[in-house]
């Protein structure tokens, strides 16, 4: 297969490249470095299979030749992205996708949008189905963001619908991994980094909020899979165990050797923050047979040393 992959040179849309090159597919990767970082993909240039395209998909997408399938992972996706770059956010998701499906439509491709849990809003069904419509403030300050990825979701089944596109949808659930960014603004980030400089973790609200992590591996599977099945309706990846942030801490400071312990800051919380996050994953295991493989403790070990070694780099520690 030849393949896009939007958004390539970001935390995701990297190892997607790596996973389709490894299968022996072409890839394309496309990205305007708005959030991504080049050297996620430097490793990848001056492979015979990869070529890259710098471009922002809110402006209409040529591609040459022919394409067999689009993945579209382009958009801010961390709060301190999103509210940040909030017209970005908006128009990633809207005209973003409307180019990238025109270009599917256009060459027959088969078309997948990263969509994301935070469809879902601060849930008031626990864990979340796909059949659960969610409970989002669409005026909030995360409004941009989740209301991005469900127009997203809604133009993908149009275009499937009206115009036969062979589409996809996966609802991504946390995930963490090696080449996440340093001001990523999320937990798994920011507790590694306070962690390895021996800082105690920051707690925002009460620290009892739940969140379900998945390793970047296991999600790149899911969406692999996904891509090559026949499922056109939203599937939900995320590993399915659930842990409050205080738990999550204690796990993080014991890997580390950190001996700092957390300290609580309520007013660090951002309104309409989700109070708990867990997907069901019955339909990923029924329909792409397919679970997450590896253990929250195996994955922060492997996260752990990446993070380092970028801190080393920027003489933050020894």
């Amino acid at each position: 297969m030849r393949v896009l992959i939007t958004g390539a040179a970001g935390f995701l849309g990297s190892h997607l490249c790596e996973r389709f090159l490894a299968e022996g597919h072409s890839v394309v990767g496309m990205d305007n470095f708005i959030t991504g970082n080049p050297e996620n993909i430097a490793h990848l240039v001056g492979h015979d299979g990869f070529q890259f395209i710098r471009h922002d998909v809110t402006n209409y997408i040529f591609l040459p030749g022919p394409l067999d399938a689009v993945l579209h992972f382009a958009s801010p996706a961390s709060p301190i992205d999103y509210l940040e770059l909030p017209i970005q956010t908006l128009k990633v998701g809207a005209h973003g996708t409307h180019n990238a499906l025109g270009l599917a439509k256009a060459k027959g491709a088969r078309f997948l949008i990263a969509s994301t849990s935070e469809v879902y809003g601060d849930p008031q069904v626990h864990p979340q189905p796909e059949t659960y419509w969610g409970h989002v403030n669409p005026i909030g300050p995360r409004g941009v963001y989740d209301e991005a990825k469900r127009f997203a979701e809604a133009m993908t089944m149009a275009y499937h619908t009206y115009h036969g596109v062979q589409t996809r949808i996966v609802r991504i659930f946390n995930t963490y991994g090696p080449r996440m960014r340093l001001a990523d603004g999320r937990v798994v980030p920011n507790f590694i980094q306070q962690a390895l400089r021996g800082e105690p973790l920051t707690l925002y609200g009460d620290g009892l909020q739940t969140r379900s992590f998945q390793f970047v591996g296991d999600l790149v599977e899911g969406v692999y899979r996904l891509l090559l099945s026949d499922e056109v309706e939203p599937v939900n990846i995320g590993n399915p165990h659930e842990f409050n942030m205080r738990e999550f801490a204690e796990i993080v400071n014991a890997i580390t050797n950190n001996p700092a312990g957390t300290v609580v800051k309520p007013e660090l919380r951002i309104k309409d923050d989700p109070q708990n996050r867990q997907p069901d994953i019955s339909k990923a295991k029924r329909v792409l047979d397919w679970e997450p493989q590896v253990t929250l403790q195996a994955g922060l070990e492997k996260t752990i040393p990446w993070f380092a070694d970028q801190l080393r780099k920027r003489g933050e520690i020894q």
